[in-house]
């Protein structure tokens, strides 16, 4: 099977349109008339994204969640989505979280389509937004001199991913698993960085492995001082909770001296290209070093 940094590198020869950003941003970004378009896809697949045990409705709000996320990295005003769903059980719970998280967020569903199949079911989203800053924050933008911010904990997926898993008949703590189950996409963070950043995307993958990506986007080195990432795991689990995904907290770069409109951490500095991406401590990572998530 193709590896995925393969894969995206040959669909790189055929996605030429300028709004592809060639493929190395969250969205695409589509200029027409007098308008910006900011456009996103994300799927969701059983027992790679979700467990097969967990409530419908909480998959339908993580759907959901995870594209408006990528809509906030661009700070992106949603205008509306269009939902890929494969039938199966628990319908009718999926169109009640669907319908939470879209009343919660104010966006329509504009359409879609449905299937059936046998084997694990997957679902897919479309979100569809507009510009709320020009020119639309990019991962590639990061200068050296930047500093490397994120809006809050990473790790807090993680834990609630592993209480789940772990759980008996069920009975986990909705409290403890909230993070995993129900992300919050931060439009509003999105909304009042998007002027003042040099570079923006969103944890999914990983905050180490999201920080390398960015590095390279933008052809410089970010140097990430894990002591200063705030976590929501314990201590001892901190390497594991930087490259855990799926908490979906800002990770953006700017001017040091930059007064931030929202509250956020800095956690490390942008410096000249030099032999790797990513240091963690002022240290390359090992070459076996696994960084975050990667299918």
């Amino acid at each position: 099977m193709t590896s995925e940094s393969a894969f995206i590198q040959q669909l790189r020869a055929i996605a030429t349109h300028p709004a592809a950003r060639g493929l190395a941003d969250d969205t695409a970004v589509l200029e027409i008339g007098g308008e910006t378009l900011i456009l996103t896809h994300d799927a969701m697949v059983e027992d790679v994204h979700f467990l097969p045990q967990q409530d419908m409705a909480d998959v339908a709000w993580k759907l959901a969640a995870a594209n408006l996320s990528d809509l906030a990295a661009k700070g992106a005003q949603p205008v509306g989505v269009l939902l890929g769903y494969m039938l199966g059980e628990q319908d009718d719970r999926f169109l009640a979280g669907l319908a939470e998280v879209l009343d919660e967020y104010q966006v329509p569903l504009l359409g879609g389509d449905t299937v059936s199949g046998d084997g694990p079911r997957s679902f897919g989203m479309t979100a569809i937004g507009t510009a709320t800053s020009v020119p639309v924050p990019s991962r590639s933008g990061a200068k050296p001199g930047d500093a490397i911010f994120v809006t809050g904990p990473v790790g807090g997926a993680m834990v609630g991913f592993e209480a789940m898993r772990n759980a008996k008949s069920g009975s986990f703590s909705a409290e403890e698993t909230a993070t995993y189950r129900r992300p919050l996409p931060l439009l509003g963070a999105g909304q009042a960085l998007a002027p003042h950043v040099t570079a923006m995307m969103d944890v999914s993958d990983g905050l180490l492995l999201d920080a390398s990506r960015m590095a390279s986007a933008s052809n410089v080195t970010i140097n990430i001082e894990t002591s200063q990432v705030p976590i929501a795991a314990p201590e001892p689990r901190r390497s594991d909770a930087l490259r855990w995904g799926d908490d979906y907290q800002l990770l953006f770069t700017a001017n040091q001296e930059l007064a931030l409109p929202v509250a956020a951490h800095r956690i490390g500095s942008v410096l000249e290209q030099s032999g790797s991406p990513l240091l963690i401590g002022g240290t390359q990572p090992d070459p076996g070093d696994t960084l975050g998530y990667q299918h």
